[in-house]
């Protein structure tokens, strides 16, 4: 790489030269070399290049189709970190598959191995609204039934937003097959909770069971409402909407 020296700055490839700006600096190098579609698939050199090329696509995939199925939780949740937070979770859970070769390994055999699973458990969709601080509850999720249990509940202790009224939460189990690439939500009726009335013991469940043979993951989503004229309308500012991993 050599340093263009001269009153004109030529950017672009002349005579098999390349010149450009690096670093603030007019610089020449020969054309050519570096990686090119080709050489990322034949030379043996690039081996890494494939392997990590191959599991970035996978992750992107599962990545798409996990968020694609929470969307009803996250109708109105507005945050530009989620896309890039969800694909580092992936590969971090991809990397705990531990039976497959480097370039074959899979979200579904990480996510199922001690490390994955914690890793999963604790991963924030929306740190903004942690729905464990922001609704407290003493909540028990039966795995078998896919039924999630809630007593001695009160409301006084939710953090209601500024302006908020009314509170709905929402429960689904999201069943999954990640080798078939089947990713299906299972959602139960809302329940809208007012902000001074006091409900104590409640219950929430899917509409219909996940069938079996699908990996089973249940959330907990949060929304908050302010009532005007008998309209209810979703705070769509950060902290006001919120998803939760149960179990």
């Amino acid at each position: 790489m050599a340093t263009q020296k001269g009153i004109i700055t030529l950017v672009g490839t002349i005579d098999g030269i390349n010149f450009y700006i690096r670093k603030g600096k007019a610089v020449a190098r020969k054309a050519g070399g570096g990686f090119n579609g080709k050489a990322i698939k034949n030379k043996p050199s690039m081996v890494r290049v494939r392997e990590n090329n191959s599991e970035f696509g996978h992750c992107s995939r599962v990545k798409k189709e996990f968020r694609i199925a929470l969307f009803p939780f996250l109708t109105h949740y507005k945050e530009s970190t989620l896309h890039g937070r969800m694909m580092q979770l992936f590969q971090g859970i991809k990397d705990c598959d531990t039976s497959s070769v480097r370039g074959s390994r899979k979200v579904g055999l990480g996510i199922v191995t001690a490390a994955g699973s914690a890793l999963f458990k604790e991963f924030q969709f929306t740190p903004k609204c942690d729905v464990s601080v922001v609704v407290p509850m003493n909540g028990i999720y039966d795995a078998v039934a896919c039924v999630y249990n809630v007593v001695d509940f009160a409301i006084s202790l939710v953090r209601f937003p500024a302006g908020a009224t009314h509170m709905e939460l929402q429960f689904g189990v999201l069943g999954v097959d990640f080798d078939l690439g089947i990713y299906k939500l299972f959602m139960g009726n809302a329940i809208v909770f007012e902000r001074n009335v006091e409900v104590s013991n409640f219950t929430l469940y899917p509409s219909v069971i996940p069938e079996t043979g699908l990996l089973r993951y249940a959330f907990l989503g949060v929304t908050f409402y302010q009532e005007i004229n008998g309209v209810k309308y979703v705070l769509k500012e950060d902290g006001n909407v919120g998803i939760m991993y149960v179990g």
